[in-house]
């Protein structure tokens, strides 16, 4: 199977190399698609650098819009029968991609996410994983389901289903937004473990817990009860 990896990408010039080398390295047939969404780093240059590497395609927006809006230019790039979301700040290990994928091999498993939290805390901060694990329990209340990780940035498709979706996302409500209308449309989202390696914010990292954990809450719960002729495109 052909895996198609997204990258959405701001301001990441001390990550991006590395997160692309580890992601050339899988042993496994791959299109890695890079969105640099309106850096103004070095993250430009360094991809311009990277263009004519073996299976890489660059997207460049002209402005930042956020996480959601780049990973939506990506999907009109994807040729795999399979889409892995893969953040560029290697808080998560492109190792995890293998496993992550595997299920997807079978043909009634259309969504993976992979957890940071099926296993314990992890290398997560006391906050961080209370955090998390307050918008999971409440994801599953909402939903009826049965995950650990809503926020997770390894989200793993099938193509033909992260193409069909109605996406509006702009930026971190990405997950939310993409975890509610799988759930609502009646998809089993199952989970993997993997590594997490969180950065700081003097490191780089731009998710603001209390700000984002609430929008994502109220992402949740109006998706909720949104129509499910409104859950894909071109339908009615």
């Amino acid at each position: 199977m052909l895996v198609s990896v997204i990258i959405p990408a701001y301001n990441e010039e001390q990550t991006i190399r590395q997160v692309l080398e580890n992601v050339q390295a899988l042993p496994l047939e791959k299109q890695i698609i890079v969105v640099n969404d309106g850096s103004t780093d070095k993250t430009y240059a360094i991809l311009e650098e990277l263009r004519n590497d073996e299976n890489l395609t660059i997207v460049h927006c002209q402005e930042n819009r956020g996480k959601g809006f780049a990973i939506r230019s990506g999907i009109p790039s994807v040729k795999g029968n399979l889409v892995v979301i893969q953040d560029a700040d290697m808080e998560l290990s492109p190792n995890d991609i293998l496993p992550l994928v595997e299920p997807l091999k079978n043909k009634e498993v259309e969504v993976v996410y992979g957890s940071r939290f099926l296993n314990g805390r992890g290398n997560a901060s006391i906050h961080n994983y209370i955090a998390n694990r307050i918008l999971a329990m409440y994801t599953n209340l909402l939903y009826g389901c049965r995950i650990t990780d809503e926020s997770t940035g390894y989200k793993a498709f099938s193509s033909d289903l992260i193409k069909e979706l109605n996406l509006t996302c702009e930026g971190f409500e990405f997950c939310p937004e993409v975890t509610a209308k799988i759930l609502r449309a009646g998809y089993q989202i199952h989970e993997v473990p993997v590594s997490y390696f969180p950065r700081t914010k003097k490191e780089g990292k731009k998710l603001r817990f209390l700000s984002d954990g609430l929008f994502a809450a109220w992402t949740l719960l109006k998706y909720r009860f949104i129509s499910k002729s409104k859950i894909f495109k071109n339908t009615t």
